[in-house]
């Protein structure tokens, strides 16, 4: 017969040394995650501190400044004679914010149409915009380029509107995502709906649309963040510094020429165009955690 106080020795032993590896397992994991967080956050804390630096030259014997003044700042907002920042920032915003309310408006419908809807050349639709979707954009950039030029949309303050265009214009080939999130709401609303005499549009914008917002904010945040972000097509349709937007010309203030004049005050631009980004990210946040409300009784 074994000895019951044995085996209970030996399973506080087993208990204590599967206690001991949890713990280490926790430390090792803390570990892990607080180098990792120092090493995405120093970036940021480097920019933030270098945007007050007073020197302004960009090779220092310091990583970090060791003189900090405002200065910067206003320099970036007041001499605009050699670089308008406040210009791109302007037009960077209102490009951001046309593109963000298109776009969404864009993308809803076309996920509701292929959600909810059954029509000949559905698939086919998909098919295309799924195998267009694996080519980058970066390849339509020169006859994208040539199309608003046979326009007249790349001179003087047709390029904004260009930019709008071409940023808001394939936003709906991206519905994937947001179908894929209204596939999961019940047909059922859909059809209790049409019985109460609801139009389409009427499920669209009472049903579909407040069921949705999670998936909204989501596209609104992408919808705001490509043209805020965007470089390459930027560079390719604006030609101008009235025309610049804030990456162009964050780009501009480390070109040879200016650099050891504006490497500061590119540092304050950088936080400057992030400000806009966490306002968004904080408004909305709250929308992230809604969900679909109500149940469908059978």
């Amino acid at each position: 017969m074994s000895n019951p106080t044995s085996d209970t020795t030996v399973v506080k032993k087993a208990k204590g040394n599967s206690y001991k590896r949890r713990i280490a397992g926790d430390v090792v994991a803390y570990i892990f995650l607080t180098v990792m967080a120092v090493i995405w956050l120093m970036p940021i804390v480097w920019v933030f501190l270098e945007s007050f630096n007073k020197n302004t030259q960009p090779y220092q014997s310091t990583f970090f400044p060791t003189k900090y003044t405002f200065h910067n700042y206003v320099q970036l907002f007041t001499e605009t004679d050699v670089m308008n920042f406040p210009r791109m920032f302007l037009n960077t915003l209102v490009i951001a914010i046309f593109v963000c309310i298109i776009s969404l408006f864009f993308v809803l419908s076309v996920s509701f149409c292929m959600s909810r809807l059954r029509f000949r050349g559905r698939k086919t639709f998909m098919n295309i915009a799924l195998i267009l979707g694996m080519f980058p954009s970066i390849m339509a950039v020169i006859a994208i380029y040539f199309i608003l030029k046979a326009f007249g949309l790349t001179e003087g303050g047709f390029v904004i509107i260009a930019l709008i265009l071409v940023y808001s214009a394939g936003s709906g080939a991206g519905f994937y995502v947001m179908k894929g999130y209204m596939d999961t709401i019940p047909m059922s609303l859909d059809e209790a709906a049409y019985l109460d005499g609801c139009t389409k549009w009427q499920v669209f914008t009472k049903i579909i649309i407040p069921i949705c917002k999670p998936m909204i904010v989501y596209q609104a945040i992408i919808g705001f963040l490509t043209p805020w972000l965007d470089f390459v097509m930027a560079k390719a349709i604006a030609r101008t510094q009235d025309n610049f937007t804030v990456a162009l010309g964050l780009w501009q203030m480390l070109q040879k020429e200016y650099i050891n004049q504006w490497y500061a005050r590119f540092a304050a631009g950088a936080v400057c165009v992030s400000i806009p980004i966490a306002i968004l990210f904080i408004v909305m946040q709250r929308f992230y955690q809604e969900s679909m409300s109500g149940a469908v009784k059978g």
